[in-house]
């Protein structure tokens, strides 16, 4: 008897939970993507905010293949003068500001976190470092040690010691354990597992404050409100507070793998030497990557993605009126349901994947429903989608 995908799937792809949704998807394009039947998913989560352009964008898909034909992988990262990464490099500080000056390229968000912490330590001279309860950076070992949240870190302690764990959007306790010792703060501008908690700016700014007054480095994680998800390219523009290290994926790559740490030349340069390769890595800044992360933030700029955002942000809190949604958190195409509860909202879930539209809840917010679509979703588009939702809460609950 021949074994199915699913079952290959099951047996040989190592597993994250007890219970993956199993799709099997064969193709996507846009905001859609097709089964092995040929079924069609409104993508409504955008990969977990990846696929802002959405799927196989044509500019993307092209800039892949013209590079992959010139090279690919030549050397580890840093050695040689590749196009692709200076190109993106320089189309990236292009609209930073002026101290966001240097890239250093990485393989994922939770690289970034890794080598973001390891900067503030060689910078500073320092090893305390502050997050903030609920914070998601990632879950490799220095990143899950910035996690706000015990339940994911207890079954792999000991973890970085010096972590201080806070509350956040709370200016008291930012201005009382921001110190002398203090070599970085690490945050969210809007923290996306908490069902996208936006911080206050008057936080933000006492933050900026404390760090200047005690030479600790401000840390933006914008590795899922990157690349105009929040209604602005970056989260932080909105703000009025701009940090000393910024860090990018997720919908960084147009759908490829690639993160990346942004501040000044002064400070990544504290990497060449004391020692030497103080952060390296093999894939980082991988040319195909590259271009396409390039092809990518083209096609935001190009096609004036960012403008529309605020109108499709409003259509669908609009359309989204229920009695059973509780509230709608959050900024710009992230944005969160809140229902009665964590069972309400898994069961709706589950509806919404039946009937066709592919939604998700948050770690740290398990009775809320994630909306983050691709910012090229049409009003039309986003009409069909809301609708799938009601129609799933009304089949969810018995409402006919």
């Amino acid at each position: 008897m021949q074994i199915s995908n699913r079952q290959l799937f099951l047996n040989h792809v190592a597993q994250v939970s007890p219970k993956p949704m199993e799709l099997e998807i064969i193709r996507a394009k846009g905001i859609y993507l097709y089964d092995i039947n040929e079924k069609s998913y409104i993508d409504f989560i955008s990969g977990i905010s990846v696929s802002n352009v959405g799927h196989c964008h044509p500019h993307v898909v092209k800039a892949i293949q013209e590079q992959a034909e010139k090279y690919m992988h030549l050397m580890v990262y840093g050695e040689y003068v590749q196009s692709p990464q200076i190109q993106l490099a320089k189309s990236l500080t292009d609209i930073l500001p002026e101290n966001l000056n240097s890239v250093f390229y990485t393989n994922s968000g939770t690289e970034a976190t890794e080598g973001a912490l390891k900067l503030a330590k060689r910078v500073t001279g320092k090893t305390e470092i502050i997050c903030f309860t609920n914070s998601y950076h990632g879950s490799t070992h220095g990143a899950l040690s910035v996690m706000g949240s015990e339940e994911f870190k207890q079954a792999f302690r000991p973890l970085l010691p010096d972590v201080k764990v806070i509350p956040y959007n709370n200016t008291e306790e930012v201005k009382k354990n921001i110190t002398s010792k203090t070599a970085c703060v690490i945050l969210e501008p809007i923290q996306s597992e908490t069902g996208y908690t936006v911080a206050d700016d008057q936080f933000l700014k006492a933050i900026r404050e404390k760090c200047d007054e005690h030479c600790a480095l401000l840390i933006f994680d914008e590795i899922q409100n990157g690349f105009g998800r929040s209604g602005t390219l970056f989260a932080f523009e909105q703000t009025g507070v701009i940090p000393d290290v910024l860090l990018l994926a997720k919908g960084m790559g147009g759908g490829m793998p690639i993160g990346c740490i942004v501040s000044s030349q002064k400070l990544l340069n504290e990497f060449t030497y004391n020692p030497v390769l103080g952060n390296i890595n093999t894939f980082g800044g991988n040319a195909v990557c590259c271009a396409a992360s390039l092809a990518c933030l083209q096609t935001i700029l190009s096609e004036k993605l960012v403008d529309a955002i605020e109108k499709k942000s409003k259509l669908i809190r609009t359309l989204l009126k229920h009695q059973a949604i509780k509230s709608i958190k959050g900024k710009g195409l992230m944005m969160s349901l809140e229902f009665e509860n964590t069972e309400l909202n898994f069961k709706i879930i589950e509806t919404c994947i039946k009937n066709g539209l592919i939604v998700d809840w948050f770690l740290f917010n398990t009775y809320s429903m994630r909306i983050t679509p691709p910012l090229v979703i049409t009003e039309e588009e986003i009409k069909i989608a809301c609708a799938i939702i009601l129609k799933s809460i009304d089949e969810t609950l018995g409402i006919h």
